[in-house]
C-alpha cells in the first residue's frame, strides 16, 4: 500500500498547510515536520509560511552545511510526482553550492571579534565621558557614541544570529545575548522571531512584521483595506487616527525614527512575558535585567535632568542611523499580499530589498546590511564575503531580468520619502480611501 502512495501531487501537499498537520517538500521528497515545528531552531513562524509548499531554495539559504543529514527522520517516504525545477531556482542553487565550495560561508575574518572589541573600546570612553568629565560636551559626545556603540552592537548580533560568529555554539550564544540583551536592551530571542519572518516572506504587505507599522506608517495604500497581519494575528485597523498618522508619514518618518529604540524595548518586553514558547526565556530575562542595570545607572550620574534627558535623547537619535537604513532596504521596493512561496524564493527576493552604494571602508558603517540583496539571498554568508559575491549576483539578475537596485543612501532616502509621500497623499483623500487600482499603485506608490 504505501509502495503505491510513493508519490503525491503537488496539490496533496498544499492539503497539509495547517499547525497540527504541517508538511513540506524539500528537492522533491516531502517531509512531515507537525511535531518538530516547535523545536526549529528559527522557530515555528518560518515553517508556517511556507507549509504545504516546496521549499528548497529557502532551506538552501538558510541550511548551507550538515542541516541536511537531520532531515531522514521526518521522510515521510513519498515524492512529488510533479515536481519540476526552474532555470532560475537551478541557477541559484548552483550558485550557493559555488559558494559552498569555496568555503564562503566559513571564512569570517574575525569580523564579529573586531566589533566586540571596538564596542568594549567605546564602552570604556562612554564611561569615562560621565564618570570623569564635567563638561555637558563631553556628556553629549559620550551619548552619541554610546549611540553608535548599540549600532555596532546590534551588527555583531544579527551576524551571531544569522550564522555562527565564534567557536562554539555556547560562544555564539554568548555573543548573541552580550551585543543583543546586555548592550543594546533588546532581545535576541525577539530579533529572532522576528526577523526569520522577515526575510522569508520579505515585504509581503500581510506576512512580514517589518512592513506592519500601522498605525504610524504605511508603505502601501492596501493597508487603508485593514489587512490581517499573519505574523501578529490580528487586523492592522486603518481607522481615522491611523489615518491623521499616515497623512503626514513623509514628515514625521525621521523624528519616529530618532525614538525607534522605545518601541524595540516595548516589544522585547511584551514577547518575554508573553506566553508563547521563547527559547532561553530566563537568559533573555537577565540579559534585559543587565541593560536595565547598567544604562540607568550611567544616566543617574550625569548632574541634573535636563542633562540626563539630553544624554537619553542624543543616544536614541544616534541609533536612527540603523533604524533609517533598516527602512530604506525594504520600503521603496515591491510589496505583494499573501503568503510567500519556496518556488520563486530568488524572484521574491530581489523584488523585495534595495541596496546602498558605498565604498569598501563604509562596510563597517553599514554592518554588511549595505548588500541586502546578498544578504538576504545568502543568509548565513558572513557580512565580510557580501562584497565579493556581489557582482555575481548582479550577473544573475541580469540573466533572469530581475531588479538589482544599488542606490546611494541619499538615494534610497529619496526613493522611501517619495514612497511615503504618495501613500500619505491617498489616506487625505477622504472620498477615496483605497487604491484606484492595483496598476495605478504599481507605478505611483512603488516609483
Amino acid at each position: 500500500m504505501e509502495n503505491e502512495k510513493e508519490y503525491i501531487t503537488t496539490e496533496e501537499l498544499q492539503k497539509h498547510n495547517k499547525r497540527e498537520d504541517l508538511w513540506i517538500s524539500i528537492q522533491g521528497k516531502v517531509y512531515n515536520v507537525t511535531d518538530w515545528a516547535n523545536e526549529h531552531p528559527g522557530g515555528d513562524i518560518p515553517l508556517m509560511n511556507l507549509a504545504g509548499q516546496d521549499v528548497t531554495d529557502a532551506f538552501l539559504a538558510y541550511h548551507p552545511g550538515t542541516a541536511w543529514k537531520y532531515l531522514d527522520r521526518f521522510f515521510t517516504g513519498y515524492h512529488l510526482e510533479d515536481f519540476h525545477v526552474t532555470e532560475m531556482s537551478r541557477d541559484y542553487r548552483r550558485l550557493a553550492n559555488e559558494f559552498a565550495k569555496q568555503g564562503l560561508f566559513e571564512k569570517k575574518q574575525h569580523v564579529a571579534s573586531c566589533a566586540l572589541t571596538s564596542v568594549a573600546l567605546m564602552f570604556g570612553v562612554v564611561l569615562y565621558g560621565v564618570l570623569c568629565c564635567d563638561s555637558i560636551w563631553a556628556h553629549l559626545g559620550s551619548a552619541a557614541l554610546l549611540g553608535f556603540l548599540w549600532i555596532q552592537s546590534a551588527y555583531v548580533g544579527h551576524d551571531s544570529g544569522h550564522y555562527q560568529v565564534m567557536t562554539s555554539r555556547r560562544y555564539n550564544k554568548i555573543a548573541q545575548l552580550l551585543s543583543g540583551n546586555c548592550l543594546t536592551g533588546i532581545s535576541i530571542a525577539w530579533w529572532k522571531w522576528t526577523h526569520n519572518a522577515h526575510h522569508l516572506a520579505v515585504n509581503s504587505l500581510d506576512y512580514d512584521p517589518d512592513l506592519q507599522h500601522m498605525p504610524v506608517f504605511a508603505v502601501s495604500t492596501r493597508f487603508f483595506n485593514s489587512i490581517t497581519s499573519v505574523f501578529y494575528g490580528r487586523q492592522l485597523t486603518f481607522d481615522p487616527v491611523a489615518r491623521f498618522f499616515v497623512s503626514y508619514q513623509h514628515w514625521t518618518f525621521y523624528p519616529v525614527m530618532c525614538v525607534a529604540r522605545v518601541n524595540l524595548y516595548l516589544q522585547t518586553f511584551l514577547l518575554l512575558f508573553s506566553k508563547r514558547k521563547i527559547p532561553d526565556r530566563a537568559l533573555n530575562i537577565v540579559g534585559i535585567l543587565v541593560f536595565w542595570t547598567w544604562f540607568p545607572l550611567i544616566v543617574s550620574y550625569l548632574p541634573n535632568w535636563p542633562e540626563r534627558v539630553l544624554f537619553v535623547l542624543t543616544s536614541f537619535a544616534v541609533t536612527a542611523i540603523q533604524h533609517i537604513q533598516f527602512c530604506l532596504n525594504h520600503f521603496a521596493a515591491n510589496v505583494y499580499l499573501g503568503p510567500p512561496s519556496g518556488n520563486d524564493w530568488f524572484e521574491k527576493q530581489t523584488g523585495g530589498t534595495l541596496d546602498i552604494a558605498c565604498s569598501s571602508w563604509m562596510d563597517w558603517f553599514h554592518g554588511g546590511l549595505q548588500f541586502q540583496l546578498e544578504h538576504h539571498l545568502f543568509p548565513r554568508m558572513p557580512r565580510c564575503q557580501l562584497r565579493k559575491i556581489s557582482p555575481i549576483v548582479k550577473d544573475l539578475c541580469k540573466k533572469h531580468n530581475l531588479p538589482y537596485r544599488s542606490l546611494s543612501f541619499y538615494e534610497a532616502n529619496v526613493w522611501t520619502i517619495r514612497t511615503l509621500r504618495t501613500a500619505a497623499l491617498q489616506a487625505r483623500d477622504l472620498t477615496n480611501p483605497v487604491p484606484k487600482n492595483l496598476i495605478w499603485e504599481a507605478v505611483n506608490t512603488h516609483g
